[in-house]
């Protein structure tokens, strides 16, 4: 007989947990509650949300609203949004995670108190990402934002660079990217380095390898748009080839279930723990 264990790691954050929860109290005092992008980086969870009264907007239809309620995610917004909300009349339910507006006011006070016009703010994260467009806002948009190690190529080391990073980056591809541009600057230019990766997130990565290794077959669930679910679910695969990554339960392959094997069920910062609990009933339907 097969068994089935959901990773008690996984499951949404404490930001996301937050800003859903913000949601579900202000959509109980009825009337509209409007949401800047989407809550969270998983379409289940918005549909479910939606369902509730919840209106998806971009910021291009922010803009146009008037005198309405706003809520503001986990990933953070730039001081744009801000001003707009004043202008407009707009009463925002601000569900900023904690750590993402930590690292907005560290990026904002070096921006400011940068020593010359030639000091480079870098950020190692996702371009277009909203959390990341967030943090290019408290620079004025001059922030440079690099992906990965290769886009080093674009700085120029012979002034000062402060790095920082999106917080749910992997920590070990910023301590790479640390230890090559510190390797590359000149003479006279200083080099200073701001560990802001969220612990929620780089924790879960070895623990996350000790449940893909303990387990036959992983399926680990993950919103089509989660950064932070392709990471994890590249961990899984490079401890256990056996993986596979679903976005909804409905895409769980019968023949991936097989008799007599451990079945471990994981997921991204932004997969409640409901979805997993879909998934591990699934499976039980499912074993021979």
């Amino acid at each position: 007989m097969s068994k089935v264990e959901i990773d008690k790691q996984s499951g949404c954050c404490f930001g996301v947990e937050k800003a859903i929860k913000k949601a579900e109290e202000e959509l109980q005092k009825g009337g509209t509650l409007y949401c800047l992008g989407d809550i969270v980086h998983n379409n289940i969870e918005v549909e479910r949300l939606t369902r509730m009264g919840l209106v998806t907007v971009n910021h291009e239809q922010f803009k146009e609203l008037k005198n309405v309620r706003v809520l503001l995610r986990a990933h953070g917004e730039p001081p744009s949004t801000y001003e707009i909300a004043k202008q407009n009349n707009i009463e925002l339910i601000d569900a900023s995670c904690p750590v993402v507006l930590g690292l907005q006011k560290r990026i904002k006070e070096k921006y400011i108190t940068r020593a010359n016009a030639n000091a480079q703010i870098v950020i190692f994260g996702k371009k277009g990402h909203a959390e990341v467009n967030g943090l290019l806002g408290q620079t004025n948009e001059s922030a440079i934002v690099i992906e990965n190690k290769e886009e080093i190529e674009s700085l120029d080391f012979s002034h000062d660079i402060s790095l920082f990073s999106q917080t749910t980056k992997p920590l070990n591809d910023f301590q790479e990217i640390c230890e090559l541009i510190k390797s590359r600057m000149k003479d006279g230019a200083n080099f200073k380095f701001y560990d802001t990766i969220c612990r929620q997130v780089s924790n879960r990565v070895p623990n996350m390898h000790k449940f893909a290794r303990k387990h036959d077959l992983i399926i680990f669930i993950a919103g089509e748009k989660s950064s932070n679910g392709k990471v994890l679910f590249a961990e899984c695969e490079k401890h256990n080839p056996n993986s596979h990554l679903i976005h909804h339960p409905d895409q769980l392959n019968p023949k991936w279930v097989k008799d007599n094997i451990t079945i471990g069920i994981c997921g991204a910062t932004s997969t409640p723990m409901w979805q997993m609990e879909a998934v591990a009933q699934k499976i039980l339907k499912l074993i021979p």
